[in-house]
């Protein structure tokens, strides 16, 4: 059987040029696969969490030790809220290089097929499309405010939703190639995460965090930081990664855990951070894809003492309940 390296494109097919994709693929007996890229998470810097970020409970159980591309992730459970969450996990300066040029590779190797900062594009515009849909009953357009896309890569999404309702908008991320994208849409950005950013006073209308929350570092410092910059009658959006969802469909915890994910959220927890760090959920609604939560939000009088529901907790207390009987 023969078998080469060679670069594929957007559509799994080689291309001549390894440096205008960053893939590396393997042709096997006329089939190309996109190979993993070279880069070792046991290598990467990591700290150690003393403390759940979400109730501050120093009680944890493993629940896993490798993640859905392989790789030694250990990630723990909360045995008092159930905030799933990598255990070590990756600095903040590791993540930086990570998302220049390792996430966007390791991703296409999972889904075999190439995504980047141009095709990722059209699910964006997809994506936008129906965030519009969920803002329209809050926003009013042509008010003159400033949106403010954390995580918000090429732009695109900003980018209609500014549009449409007459916003100026500025994109944070972290990856260089995304912010270009965005910069050719004529928008502001920023470069870097959310942790490190520095308004120097300025305020916003709007705040969206598309499927970018389950990659802080800080959920709580993230969400407070959001709050403190926010409009006081403005208006928080954000979607999650449902985990139990995420178990479910990909029929195991370690195929639902991924470097990339720092925490892994429910619809209860995710109401649990919200509220701790004063917001009020005013909106939400399960995504179409039956596995994103949707949330809109606005600014309301922290509760420091809220928690995940009983009932939301139960379920994951069972699987580690049934996995510590098959362990002993």
């Amino acid at each position: 059987m023969s078998r080469k390296t060679l670069e594929v494109n957007a559509h799994g097919k080689p291309t001549a040029n390894l440096a205008s994709s960053g893939l590396r693929g393997d042709l096997v007996g006329g089939s190309v696969q996109i190979l993993k890229p070279q880069w070792s998470y046991d290598e990467q810097p990591k700290r150690v969490v003393r403390s759940c970020n979400l109730c501050g409970s120093q009680s944890f159980s493993t629940i896993a030790s490798i993640d859905r591309y392989g790789y030694s992730a250990t990630s723990q459970v909360c045995l008092r809220c159930a905030l799933v969450f990598l255990n070590p996990v990756m600095t903040q300066a590791a993540y930086e290089l990570f998302y220049q040029g390792v996430y966007r590779p390791l991703v296409s190797f999972y889904h075999q097929r190439r995504i980047d900062a141009r095709t990722i594009q059209s699910e964006q515009a997809n994506y936008a499309v129906s965030l519009k849909v969920i803002l329209e009953p809050f926003v009013q357009k042509g008010e003159g405010r400033t949106l403010l896309d954390v995580g918000g890569s090429t732009g695109v999404v900003a980018h209609q939703i500014a549009e449409a309702f007459g916003l100026r908008a500025i994109v944070m991320d972290p990856s260089i190639k995304e912010l270009r994208e965005a910069r050719e849409l004529g928008l502001e950005t920023r470069l870097g995460m959310l942790e490190e950013y520095d308004p120097r006073g300025e305020r916003y209308g709007i705040v969206t965090v598309c499927q970018t929350i389950d990659h802080f570092l800080d959920i709580s410092g993230g969400l407070r930081k959001i709050n403190s910059m926010l409009e006081e009658e403005g208006l928080l959006y954000l979607d999650i990664v449902d985990f139990k969802r995420a178990v479910q469909a990909a029929g195991s915890i370690e195929g639902a855990i991924k470097v990339d994910h720092p925490y892994y959220l429910t619809e209860s927890s995710a109401e649990g951070f919200l509220a701790r760090t004063g917001f009020r959920v005013v909106w939400k609604r399960a995504s179409t894809d039956s596995l994103h939560v949707n949330f809109v939000c606005v600014k309301d009088v922290p509760d420091p003492d809220y928690l995940p529901s009983e009932n939301s907790i139960d379920w994951l207390r069972r699987i580690i309940s049934s996995r510590d009987k098959a362990a002993g």
